[in-house]
């Protein structure tokens, strides 16, 4: 029987994580270092599109979800999981800051017999070196020995219903045989089926390979669109094609750049690790420059686009239509259209967004500076006030029809208008 659980982190890794044990009737305490993510909690508010305020209002009525800023409470946990962000530095190097301030937290009030299970993607030996030594230093206890240390991948996609909990399976690597069997019996409580790995490393390996799985072949395509483009060749069509053969091919599509909180960062923590090695990630370091170099591409065609009627970049009003890093969700993290909003700016156009799931942008690390400012009104008034829009994010919501009618030149990166318009330009 899984007794009491700890969860560091309440963002999109944490709280779905948190609400799936509070569903099995396991109470859990939530720890996050932000006070309005725990007092919107406390107040039954939901800050993630995708989880009904109700949910969360359900299981701290029933004192099932106790969230907090305080890491005292995870002293009467049995189990301890830590869900906080892996960035980069501004060198593109993985920054542990936040693993190991919550190591070190941890271990200040870690307990005997206590599973420490960390989810947060990161290079392989991270589990078993820095996370395990800031803890020993701060516990004055030895993982393997006196606590239980394992490493099990989340594997969220937000806006993404099959990718609940209780359908994916969940890799578990552990630091010895019986914190394997511990980490085991904790996520068999929760999970659709439970993946036992040879070790740590074997965990923090797949998870990576999935990542750089998706990174390696959206590069690919978003290539070959380029490439395409130049033939005359459209890239959607030759997709459409192609996935009629039932094996061998799996498709995948291009855009504007890649956002979300994995695939533009998580290659690069192996390619770090890799260099210690001795070992060139080749595959990843070309796949990561094809894919930092399309809001350029997208620049280029919005200068095509606006050429059609005698405009430059600078002095013109341009919309981006979706802020999101994807469709429907309200999680705008690495989005390309905040690079691209940079290089709009860089060239004197005025741009403004429009986005129902991100009515004000929030603070983020990379554009702190944007903090603050809001999504335009869909009205016909004002978006005919503008002399191109972009279609970065593909919201079901939005009335593409209307934007077609309005605005007098689009350009679209997501193949919203597949037919054939004198005012759309494809990128």
């Amino acid at each position: 029987m899984t007794g009491q659980v700890a969860i560091i982190g309440a963002g999109y890794v944490g709280l779905p994580l948190a609400l799936r044990f509070a569903q099995q009737g396991i109470r859990v305490t939530l720890v996050d270092v932000d006070k309005g993510k725990v007092d919107a909690l406390n107040n039954g508010e939901s800050y993630i599109n995708e989880i009904p305020a109700g949910r969360i209002a359900e299981a701290v009525r029933n004192d099932l979800l106790l969230p907090t800023t305080e890491f005292t409470p995870i002293q009467k946990a049995d189990s301890v999981i830590v869900c906080v962000p892996t960035p980069l530095t501004l060198n593109r190097e993985p920054d542990l800051h936040y693993v190991l301030q919550t190591a070190s937290s941890i271990g200040t009030h870690l307990q005997p017999g206590q599973l420490i299970s960390l989810e947060s993607t990161t290079y392989p030996g991270t589990t078993s070196g820095p996370f395990r030594q800031t803890l020993e230093q701060h516990s004055g206890k030895t993982g393997g020995k006196d606590f239980h240390l394992a490493f099990s991948p989340e594997r969220e996609d937000p806006g993404n219903p099959e990718s609940r909990i209780d359908r994916v399976p969940k890799i578990v690597g552990g630091l010895t045989e019986a914190c394997q069997q511990k980490a085991v019996s904790l996520y068999s409580a929760i999970a659709g089926s439970v993946i036992p790995v040879g070790s740590c490393e074997i965990a923090e390996a797949a998870k990576l390979l999935e990542n750089i799985f998706r990174s390696v072949n959206i590069a690919l395509v978003n290539e070959l669109k380029v490439v395409y483009d130049k033939m005359g060749i459209d890239i959607w069509q030759v997709i459409e094609a192609a996935k009629t053969k039932p094996f061998g091919f799996m498709p995948f599509y291009p855009g504007p750049g890649l956002g979300g909180h994995c695939i533009p960062i998580d290659p690069f923590y192996l390619t770090w690790k890799a260099r210690e090695y001795g070992a060139h990630t080749r595959f990843i370091e070309l796949a990561g420059e094809i894919n930092c170099s399309m809001p350029q591409y997208v620049l280029s065609k919005i200068q095509d686009a606006l050429n059609h009627d005698s405009k430059a970049i600078n002095g013109s009003r341009i919309l981006l239509l979706g802020l999101a890093y994807k469709p429907d969700v309200n999680d705008c993290r690495e989005s390309p259209s905040f690079e691209l909003i940079d290089l709009l700016h860089g060239r004197g156009a005025e741009v403004s967004y429009y986005d129902p799931f991100v009515p004000s942008i929030p603070a983020t690390r990379g554009h702190p500076e944007m903090a603050g400012q809001n999504s335009i009104a869909w009205d016909k008034e004002i978006l005919s006030g503008f002399d191109l829009a972009v279609v970065l994010t593909h919201h079901t919501n939005v009335a593409y029809d209307e934007l077609l009618s309005w605005v007098p030149r689009i350009v679209d990166t997501r193949n919203i208008f597949s037919g054939t318009s004198p005012k759309v330009t494809k990128a």
